[in-house]
């Protein structure tokens, strides 16, 4: 359904995009997943025909997207991450306008309307200012106007930040029924639990360049480990932890350790290492290996300032 082509996008010295090829496929539910600064608004936002590449091409259904020709946009739904609401009117002034936009009128309009409303929840606030609303509202409103027009391609820029958990399940619960019902999503997110749960096939992309694209569980295998390892971070584990260090990857956070042991490392060798020690089997808690450790495998772990 969409196709990029060794798309790159440059603002000045920085490559934002950097020789992207992809290729989504009608009815899918794709996710970007990347840290900040990874671009991944830059890559919706030439699919949106917003901005137009310095190199490469975008097609959707076969026709060129540009930025020269907005003829495409009408297939297109997309849910920017920061709100694209006016604050001053009202929620049913804000969907009218944006379906107007897309040429709605007279009854179709206001059924569109009176829909987007049930459908964000919002049917009892619809002629209370957006001003009045909180995040989570706002935020309901802003994915509902993108589909007022019906698009067969919905891009979800980071849809769902600084909102309630209420809020974000009751996206993901619609999300998740636009698409059974055989809407194609692309969503960006750089949280491992959103696209572990929304995403039939997820793309990691860090500074401008796609690292790894897949299933989850095609994902996983790009892993050098297959468990996960957790035990607490004490006095008592620290000798043991030092001297795991040679056998994988270990990290500490909020408290604990995480090992990733070697493939060549048997568990039956860590267990050892361990009684060597006098910690007790109960001490140690095996996981399969999660987005998360497929994520930070490939973008690292410094902080991002």
């Amino acid at each position: 359904m969409l196709s990029l082509h060794s798309v790159t996008k440059r603002y000045g010295a920085l490559t934002a995009l950097d020789d992207v090829s992809l290729d989504i496929a009608r009815g899918e539910f794709f996710g970007l997943l990347g840290p900040n600064g990874a671009g991944k608004s830059t890559l919706m936002s030439l699919v949106a025909g917003l901005r137009a590449p310095n190199a490469g091409a975008l097609t959707l259904d076969g026709v060129a997207i540009t930025s020269a020709d907005p003829s495409t946009r009408i297939a297109l739904g997309l849910v920017p991450q920061s709100i694209a609401l006016y604050e001053e009117l009202s929620a049913e002034q804000n969907l009218r306008i944006f379906g107007e936009l897309y040429g709605l009128r007279g009854t179709t309009l206001r059924q569109r309307v009176d829909g987007a409303l049930e459908a964000a929840q919002l049917a009892d606030r619809r002629r209370d200012p957006v001003k009045t609303f909180s995040g989570g509202m706002q935020r309901r409103l802003n994915l509902v106007a993108a589909l007022l027009h019906r698009p067969k391609l919905l891009l979800c820029d980071e849809p769902t930040v600084g909102i309630d958990p209420q809020s974000r399940n009751a996206i993901f619960e619609y999300l998740e029924r636009l698409n059974r019902e055989g809407l194609t999503i692309i969503y960006s997110t750089h949280y491992m639990e959103e696209a572990t749960r929304l995403c039939s096939r997820i793309a990691i992309i860090d500074h401008g360049r796609i690292h790894a694209l897949g299933t989850l569980d095609e994902l996983l295998t790009r892993l050098p480990f297959e468990e996960e390892i957790e035990f607490p971070a004490k006095p008592a584990t620290v000798p043991f932890a030092a001297q795991l260090a040679a056998y994988g990857e270990l990290a500490k956070g909020e408290g604990r350790h995480r090992f990733h042991p070697r493939a060549d490392y048997p568990l039956s060798a860590f267990y050892a290492l361990a009684e060597s020690h006098a910690l007790p089997p109960r001490l140690f808690t095996i996981s399969r290996p999660s987005l998360e450790a497929v994520f930070l495998h490939l973008t690292g772990r410094n902080l991002r300032e």
